[in-house]
């Protein structure tokens, strides 16, 4: 099996290739190029960049048999330029698109080591005050619902869901999450950047089911100005949420 993956959800911008066999590591492997953290210009650069994965993988499109993107949550309008990618290579090859999650991509990047024992959380930068967050056990197992909390509200909402216990806390908002847990102990920072790396995205895409749908991922509606009708109709609809598989 070979797999695209791609994200552009947060402030980064990266893109690989998996081969392999899915759920055996053996034999696998992935070739990444990615470019520094950027929160603009990611349109020019994605599709450039995946072709140079590609072609230092020996890969060509019609090769693929599915292509993995981040969902969000992140960026309005950077988690929908990989999406539209994903799509328009998609269609042009006939592939199934599989949805991560930014948190998942996250999670699973950070190294096993750094997680042993631990409950993790993901924090995700929403470039507002309220953080995106979502709480994971040692397994990587999700804890709760993913949230976005108000900063004060924070400590009172991981204390509900881990009450106590050894915490690793990852993604791009950690260093603003830390200082607002109240003082918790045993809370570490994991190691890189925070950022969701598209060959974490492959990999987990090589293993995902495919056939559902695969959509924007938000926890709050995008700040934009809608026209009337439209605004009065997305007010009506709840903030949306992947498909279990697609984007879990």
């Amino acid at each position: 099996m070979k797999v695209l993956g791609l994200d552009t959800a947060t402030s980064g911008c990266s893109a690989a290739v998996w081969e392999g066999t899915a759920g055996q590591a053996g034999g696998a492997r992935v070739t990444v190029r990615r470019s520094p953290p950027m929160s603009r210009g990611q349109a020019e650069v994605l599709v450039p960049l995946a072709q140079e994965v590609m072609a230092e993988a020996g890969v060509g499109f019609a090769d693929l048999d599915r292509i993995a993107v981040t969902v969000g949550p992140g960026a309005f309008t950077g988690l929908r330029i990989a999406l539209a990618a994903a799509r328009g290579i998609a269609v042009a090859q006939d592939l199934p698109v599989v949805g991560i999650t930014s948190f998942d991509a996250i999670a699973h990047g950070v190294p096993a080591a750094e997680r042993a024992g631990r409950s993790l959380l993901v924090a995700v930068d929403s470039r507002r005050a309220e953080p995106f967050l979502q709480l994971y056990d040692a397994a990587l197992t999700p804890v709760g619902e993913p949230a976005m909390p108000d900063p004060s509200a924070i400590a009172g909402w991981l204390d509900a869901l881990c009450p106590s216990g050894p915490l690793l806390l990852a993604g791009d908002a950690a260093a603003a999450v830390l200082p607002l847990l109240g003082g918790r102990a045993d809370v570490v920072p994991a190691s890189g950047d925070g950022l969701p790396d598209a060959a974490v995205v492959a990999v987990l895409g090589a293993a995902r089911p495919t056939g559902l749908p695969v959509e924007p991922f938000y926890l709050r509606l995008p700040d934009v100005t809608l026209p009337k009708a439209a605004a009065s109709k997305s007010a009506s609809k709840p903030a949306s949420k992947p498909e279990p598989g697609a984007a879990a």
